[in-house]
Formats: C-alpha cells, structure tokens, sequence
C-alpha cells in the first residue's frame, strides 16, 4: 500500500479542516487496514468530548437516532458512536468521557442504552 491509496481518506480530512476549522480539533486516525475510513475521536474526563462530538454529529449531517451511546469500564466511562461520510470517506466519530458517579452501573455490570 502507499500514501496514494489512502488519498480519499486525507482529502476528507483536509476538506473537513477547512470547511469545520472552527469545530473542537479531535484524535485523528488514519489506517492502511481501512484506507476509505477516518477515524474521528474525543477524550475528556469532563463532558466537552461529549459536546465536541455533538458539534461534529450536526457538521457531518449524522441523524441523532444513528448514535450508539453505551457505557464501557464497569459503567465509569461513557461512550458515543455514530458513522457517517463525507467526501468519499467513511466518518466514524467516537467520543468518551466520565460517566457521573451516581449513573454509574453497579460494580461488575456494563450498562448499555441506546
């Protein structure tokens, strides 16, 4: 494989970064496995990930019944998941933050709600 076959992937990101530079700037991923995919994420231990995935979800034009919203860590850690396209590419945005304690699943069961 060579940086050309990844071309549809890094047009979208550079298209992105001009049309959404205003947007919170997120983890980029780039993958020679899934070269027509990028990866969009956001870490935060408050809930500006979660704010900034929103922000891109309405950019992206990416229905809010297509978010997967479920919780991972034994219910610590929230996580949003929805996938999209622009410009050829596959868009898949990930956001994840703390969960509030007091909405936190008991000790050893992983929540998961939609």
């Amino acid at each position: 494989m060579t940086l050309d076959d990844l071309t549809v992937c890094l047009r979208a990101l550079r298209l992105l970064a001009a049309d959404f530079g205003h947007l919170p700037a997120p983890d980029v991923d780039v993958s020679t496995v899934f070269p027509k995919r990028l990866r969009l994420a956001f870490h935060d231990t408050s809930c500006e990930s979660l704010a900034a995935f929103e922000q891109w979800r309405t950019a992206l034009d990416i229905a809010p019944d297509a978010v997967d919203a479920r919780t991972q860590s034994e219910g610590r850690t929230r996580v949003l998941a929805a996938e999209g396209s622009f410009a050829g590419a596959v868009i898949m945005l990930t956001a994840y933050a703390d969960q509030p304690a007091a909405d936190r699943a008991p000790s050893g069961l992983v929540g998961g709600a939609r």
